[in-house]
C-alpha cells in the first residue's frame, strides 16, 4: 500500500490545509448557529470544495427543517420547573411533585436523550446535510464515511468565565435538589412530622443552582467553533483532498464525507440523515468514522459509548481505529461521553442502524475552549489534528487490504 504511505506522509500539506480553511470559514462566513444562514453558506462552500478539489461526483445537499432554539431553551424549561417544585412545596406539596417530576423527566428525555420533547414550541427553521462520495476503481467492497458537523454552539457563559468545574456544578446541585423535594414532598403527604418544614427551608440553598441552570447557554453570542467542529469537517475534506491531489484512488473502497447541520440542537443533522438514508448505503458494509472537536494530542480518544453514556458504539470499529493509531505510533484510547457530557453525531447514526464510532480529541472534563469564545481559530493544535490525520489515513489502509483480501478483520473489543 505505497499510495497510502504517501497519503500519510502528506500530513503536513494536510494541516496546513486544515488550519487555512478553518480560518477562513472562522473569518470569512456569518456565524454558524444551528438552522442558520451561516451554516446553510459553510456547507454550500464545503461542498463545493469536495467537487472541485477532492474528486467527488456524487454529491447530495439535502435540507432538513428542526426548531434549534429548543435546545438551549430547555435550560429556561428547567429552571423555572426547579424553583416551582422548591416554592410550591410549602403550601401545596403535591404540586410540588408535578413539578420536580416534569423537571426531572424533561431533563432525561430532552437534554440526557435528545429526544424532541418541547422542540414544537419553537420557530421551525431549515438546516442543511451535505454527502459526498468518491468512487473506487474497481468493485466496491465496502464504504467509508468521514463525519464532521458544521454548526458551532451557543455560548457556555459559566464555563467561559470560571471554567469546567464550576460549569458542572449548577446542573449537578439542581439534579439533587429535585430529588430532595420530590423526598420531601412524599414525606409530607404521607404525615412526616415537623421536621419536613425546617428541611423544606433550608433546601432553599438549591435555588441559586436552579436560577444559575437558566444561564448554561447565551443565545446571543454564537461561538466560532473552529474546534467543534471544523476539525472535524475539514479531517474527511483533507482526506479526499490529499488523494486527489497525489492521484491516489482506493480499489475495492469507496470513501465519502458526511457533513451534518444542527449538532449543536441535539443530533438533529444526524437523525434527519438517517430518515433520509434509511434503505440507503446497504449493498456493501458500510461505516462512519464521526470526528467532534480535534484538539489535543495527548487525549484522542474512541468513544465506546456516546449520548451521556447511553449509546454503545461499535465496538469492533472501535477496536479498528485503536489499532490503526498503535501501527502509526498515535497516542489513543479508549473513552466514553460521560452523562452531562453531550453526545457525538455517532450515537444518531448508531440509533439510525448504521455502524459507527465517535473520534473526539479533548477530555470530557470541559476544556475551557468547549463552548467557549476561546473555540477559534487561533487555538487549533496542528499536532492534534496530524495524529488524527495519520490514524484515520492507517485506518483506511488496513480497512482497504481487508476488502482485497489479504488481512483478516481486527476482533472486536
Amino acid at each position: 500500500m505505497s499510495e497510502m504511505k504517501r497519503l500519510e506522509e502528506s500530513r503536513a500539506h494536510a494541516v496546513s490545509f486544515m488550519v487555512r480553511e478553518i480560518a477562513h470559514v472562522c473569518r470569512e462566513m456569518k456565524k454558524r448557529a444551528p438552522g442558520s444562514a451561516g451554516e446553510r453558506e459553510a456547507g454550500k462552500y464545503m461542498a463545493k470544495l469536495l467537487r472541485d478539489a477532492c474528486g467527488c461526483g456524487d454529491i447530495r445537499m439535502e435540507s432538513f427543517t428542526e426548531h434549534p432554539a429548543a435546545f438551549h431553551r430547555y435550560f429556561k424549561f428547567s429552571a423555572v420547573l426547579d424553583c416551582l417544585c422548591a416554592v410550591t412545596h410549602f403550601f401545596c406539596p403535591w404540586l410540588s411533585l408535578v413539578f420536580g417530576a416534569a423537571a426531572l423527566l424533561l431533563f432525561l428525555f430532552q437534554f440526557v436523550l435528545y429526544k424532541q420533547v418541547i422542540d414544537p414550541l419553537f420557530p421551525e427553521k431549515e438546516s442543511l446535510n451535505v454527502t459526498a462520495l468518491r468512487p473506487c476503481l474497481g468493485e466496491v467492497r465496502q464504504r467509508i464515511f468521514l463525519n464532521g458537523h458544521m454548526d458551532a454552539a451557543w455560548e457556555f457563559p459559566l464555563n467561559y468565565h470560571f471554567g469546567g468545574i464550576v460549569f458542572e456544578i449548577p446542573g449537578a446541585a439542581a439534579v439533587v435538589g429535585v430529588l430532595f423535594y420530590l423526598l420531601l414532598g412524599i414525606c409530607r403527604l404521607c404525615g412526616a412530622g415537623s421536621w419536613v418544614q425546617t428541611a423544606a427551608l433550608w433546601g432553599l440553598i438549591f435555588l441559586p443552582f436552579f436560577l444559575l441552570v437558566g444561564c448554561t447557554y447565551d443565545p446571543k453570542r454564537v461561538v466560532d467553533g473552529a474546534n467543534d467542529d471544523l476539525t472535524g469537517c475539514f479531517m474527511g475534506i483533507a482526506v479526499l483532498r490529499e488523494m486527489e491531489r497525489l492521484g491516489v484512488t482506493l480499489e475495492h473502497t469507496e470513501l465519502g464525507v458526511i457533513l451534518t447541520g444542527s449538532e449543536e440542537a441535539g443530533l438533529r443533522g444526524a437523525k434527519a440523515w438517517c430518515g433520509a438514508h434509511r434503505g440507503e448505503y446497504r449493498d456493501v458494509p458500510t461505516v462512519i468514522l464521526c470526528f467532534d472537536t480535534i484538539h489535543d494530542p495527548q487525549k484522542l480518544l474512541v468513544n465506546l459509548r456516546d449520548l451521556n453514556g447511553t449509546v454503545p458504539a461499535d465496538q469492533e470499529l472501535g477496536g479498528e481505529f485503536l489499532r490503526a493509531a498503535e501501527e502509526a505510533g498515535i497516542p489513543c484510547a479508549k473513552g466514553s461521553v460521560p452523562l452531562m457530557g453531550g453526545a457525538t453525531d455517532s450515537a444518531a447514526f448508531t440509533q439510525g442502524g448504521f455502524r459507527s464510532i465517535g473520534i473526539t480529541g479533548l477530555s470530557h472534563k470541559l476544556e475551557r475552549y468547549y463552548h467557549t469564545r476561546k473555540d477559534s481559530y487561533d487555538n487549533l493544535n496542528e499536532e492534534g489534528l496530524e495524529n488524527c490525520y495519520r490514524a484515520t489515513v492507517r485506518f483506511i489502509g488496513n480497512r482497504e487490504r481487508q476488502s482485497s483480501g489479504s488481512e483478516h478483520p481486527v476482533s472486536p473489543l
